[in-house]
Order: structure tokens, then C-alpha cells, then sequence
């Protein structure tokens, strides 16, 4: 089932600065996995190497919920839902 990936600036150099991608998936690992598939230059900023894990500073929404209160990466997904990453940003001084 087609589902929309939005993908935020700070990732869009690896995307061809695509901002939002159709891809199919009927869970959310299913889908972020079709999306490193298309952009293979994306996987090492969305996945730990080691473990193939989501990384910890990369926030996954369907609609406004994030997964993590959901069912994580197995989270169903309905036809053209929308999927948000949402990398976390820190630094800065105070």
C-alpha cells in the first residue's frame, strides 16, 4: 500500500532534496525500509550500523503520534498515511 514518507531538510541530501516520497509499506519498518532501498545513501543516517536499529536521535511520527507509543517500527499503516522522521537536534551554548 502506497504510504508518504516526509523526509526534513537536514536529510534531503539524500534524497535528491525530495522533501516528501511515496513508497509502499504496510508497517512503518516496512516503509522506512523501502525508503532506504530507493535512497541507499540514507541508511546510515537512520540506522544504527551495529544493531540495524532505528538511531536514538531519529523520531518516527505517523500523523501526529510517534511510534514509540505506538506499536515502533511494526505500527500498522493505513493507505496514504503520512509518516514523518523527525531527526533530534542538540548543541548550541548556553
Amino acid at each position: 500500500m502506497p504510504v508518504i514518507i516526509q523526509i526534513p531538510t537536514a536529510l534531503r541530501n539524500f534524497t535528491d532534496r525530495k522533501g516528501e516520497l511515496t513508497v509502499e509499506g504496510a508497517t512503518v519498518g516496512k516503509a522506512v525500509a523501502a525508503l532506504s532501498e530507493l535512497y541507499p545513501d540514507i541508511k546510515p543516517h537512520i540506522y544504527q550500523e551495529d544493531t540495524g536499529e532505528l538511531r536514538s536521535f531519529i523520531n518516527v511520527f505517523v500523523g501526529d503520534t510517534n511510534i514509540r507509543k505506538l506499536q515502533g517500527l511494526d505500527t500498522a499503516l493505513s493507505d496514504g498515511a503520512v509518516i514523518m522522521l523527525v531527526p533530534a537536534i542538540a548543541g548550541g551554548r548556553p
